[in-house]
C-alpha cells in the first residue's frame, strides 16, 4: 500500500509526477530522436562540404549540439531524478514492484545512460578537434545508446498497462523475475515502441526548428531554408504512420481499458466525453495543427520562420505530449499495474484479506498497537483511510476534490456511495476507473464520517469536539 505522508495540497501528488513527467518526456524523447538527427545531419553536411564547399551546416550543427547537450544532459537528467523522487513517495509499492521485477533492465538502462552522457559531451567538445569521420562515429555511438534506453524503458512502461497473463500467473509467488522476458515483451510492447519512435523523430524535428529559426534569413537564406526544410521533414513519417500504429496499439489494449475510450466515443452526441476520449481529441487536433503550421509557416516560407513560430509549434507538441501521457495513465485505471495493483497501491489478491481484517490493520504506516498514534475516533481513522485509499487520486479541495464531488450529499448519501465503492459490483459505473474501497464495515463507516465532516462541516462546538478527539 501507499505510505501517505506526502500530502500535496490542491494539485495532489499525482500531478506532481505528471508535471515532471511531461517535461521529462519532451526532453528524453528528443534525446533519442535528436541523437539520430545529429549524425544524420552531420553526414549530410560533410557530403555538402565535399561537393559544394559549404561548411555552414557544420557550424550550425555545432551550435545545435550545444543546445542539445544542455537540454538533454542537464534538464533531462534533473527531471529524471525528479520522477524517481516523486513516484517513490506517491506510489512506493508500484515503484518497488518495478525495481524488483526489472532490476536487470534498470541496470542495463543506467549503463546506456552513462554512455549517452559521456558520448554527447565528447561529441560537442570535439567539434573541429578530431577527424570528422571519427567525430561522426561518436555521434553514432550516442544514437545507439539512446535507442537502447528507449527500448528498455518502453518495456517497463508498457508492462504497467499490460503485464501479460504469464507474469500475472506468478505474481506474488516470488517467481516474478523468472518471467522477466514475458513481462518485458508484453502485449503492448511493440506498438508502444514504434509509437514512441515516431514521437522521438517528430520531437527531433520540432526542437531543431527552435535553433534553425534563429538563423538570420536575410544574411544566410540558403542555410536557413535548407535547415528548416530538413527539420520539417522529420515530422512527415511520424504523422503518416501514427494513425496505423494507434490502431495497432488500441487493438492490444485490454477490453476493460478500451472501454474507457469507447464510452466517450459512443456518447459524443450527448457531450458525455470520457477523459481518455478528450485527451485523444486533443492529440488529434494539436497534431493536425502542428502539420499545418510546420508546412505553411516553416516549409513554405522558411526564411520568414522565426522563433515565435517555432515556440508555437513546440507548445503544440507539449500539449500533444501531455495529452498522450495523461491518456496512457488514464488507460490503466483502476490499476497502476494492470490486474495486479490498484491505483491506490492495494494489490488485487489482498482485497479479500483487507476486507476481513480491516484496512488500517494491514497498513504499515499506521500505529496499530497500544500507545501514542493509534486512531481513536471514527474521524481520525477515516482520515487515515482517506489518505491511504483516496489520496493518490483525489484531494479535498483541489484536483478531483471530494468536497466538490460529494457536495449536496448528506451523511446517509455519502455512506451509500462509499458502500457502492466497497461492494464494487459488476454494474457499478465507477468500476471501470476507480478501485474498490477495501476494508471492513467499520472502515466504511469511518471513511463516511470523515468525508461527511468535510462536505458538511459541523457547527463550531461540534468541530471543537472532533478536533479534541482527533
Amino acid at each position: 500500500m501507499n505510505y501517505p505522508f506526502w500530502d500535496i495540497p490542491h494539485i495532489g501528488s499525482g500531478w506532481v509526477i505528471g508535471m515532471i513527467a511531461i517535461f521529462h518526456v519532451m526532453i528524453s524523447q528528443f534525446a533519442v530522436g535528436g541523437g539520430l538527427y545529429l549524425p544524420l545531419a552531420e553526414r549530410k553536411a560533410l557530403r555538402m562540404t565535399d561537393a559544394e564547399g559549404r561548411a555552414d551546416w557544420l557550424k550550425q550543427l555545432a551550435s545545435h549540439s550545444k543546445f542539445f547537450l544542455v537540454l538533454t544532459a542537464v534538464f533531462g537528467t534533473v527531471s529524471g531524478v525528479g520522477i524517481w523522487f516523486s513516484i517513490g513517495l506517491t506510489h512506493p509499492e508500484a515503484t518497488s514492484t518495478l525495481i524488483h521485477n526489472f532490476v536487470f533492465a534498470w541496470a542495463m538502462e543506467w549503463v546506456f545512460f552513462m554512455v549517452e552522457l559521456t558520448t554527447i559531451a565528447v561529441y560537442y567538445y570535439t567539434w573541429d578537434r578530431i577527424d570528422p569521420k571519427l567525430h561522426l562515429k561518436v555521434g553514432w555511438v550516442y544514437a545507439g545508446a539512446s535507442i537502447f534506453t528507449l527500448i528498455i524503458i518502453n518495456g517497463i512502461l508498457s508492462f504497467m498497462l499490460t503485464p501479460g497473463d504469464t507474469w500475472i500467473g506468478v505474481a506474488g509467488s516470488g517467481l516474478e523475475a523468472s518471467k522477466f522476458w514475458n513481462a518485458f515483451f508484453n502485449p503492448t510492447y511493440w506498438p508502444s515502441l514504434f509509437l514512441r519512435c515516431c514521437v522521438c523523430a517528430s520531437l527531433a524535428g520540432i526542437w531543431a526548428l527552435i535553433t534553425a529559426s534563429r538563423i538570420d534569413g536575410d544574411k544566410q537564406p540558403a542555410l536557413k531554408t535548407s535547415m528548416v526544410k530538413w527539420s520539417v521533414k522529420w515530422l512527415v513519417p511520424s504523422f503518416v504512420a501514427m494513425p496505423f500504429l494507434m490502431i495497432w496499439y488500441y487493438a492490444m489494449v485490454p477490453a476493460s481499458q478500451r472501454a474507457l475510450l469507447t464510452l466517450g466515443i459512443d456518447t459524443i452526441n450527448s457531450g458525455t466525453f470520457s477523459t481518455v476520449t478528450r485527451m485523444a481529441l486533443i492529440i488529434i487536433v494539436t497534431s493536425a495543427t502542428i502539420v499545418f503550421v510546420a508546412y505553411f509557416l516553416a516549409y513554405r516560407n522558411p526564411t520568414e520562420f522565426n522563433l515565435s513560430h517555432a515556440m508555437a509549434v513546440l507548445l503544440l507538441a507539449l500539449m500533444a505530449t501531455g495529452a498522450g501521457e495523461y491518456s496512457r495513465e488514464m488507460l490503466r485505471k483502476p490499476y497502476v499495474i494492470g490486474r495486479w495493483m490498484y491505483s491506490n497501491g492495494v494489490r488485487v489478491p489482498s482485497v479479500a484479506k483487507i476486507n476481513a481484517q480491516g484496512y488500517l490493520a494491514n497498513s504499515e504506516w499506521v500505529w496499530n498497537g497500544a500507545g501514542p498514534g493509534i486512531p481513536t475516533s471514527h474521524y481520525s481513522r477515516g482520515e487515515a483511510i482517506f489518505r491511504g485509499e483516496c489520496g493518490s487520486c483525489h484531494t479535498l479541495t483541489g484536483y478531483r476534490p471530494l468536497q466538490h464531488l460529494l457536495e449536496g450529499r448528506d451523511h446517509a448519501n455519502i455512506g451509500n456511495f462509499i458502500t457502492m465503492l466497497h461492494e464494487n459490483k459488476a454494474d457499478s459505473p465507477y468500476r471501470r476507473f476507480m478501485p474498490p474501497m477495501v476494508g471492513t464495515k467499520q472502515d466504511v463507516e469511518d471513511l463516511t464520517d470523515y468525508l461527511n465532516a468535510q462536505v458538511n462541516p459541523p457547527v463550531a462546538g461540534t468541530r471543537s469536539l472532533l478536533t479534541a478527539q482527533k
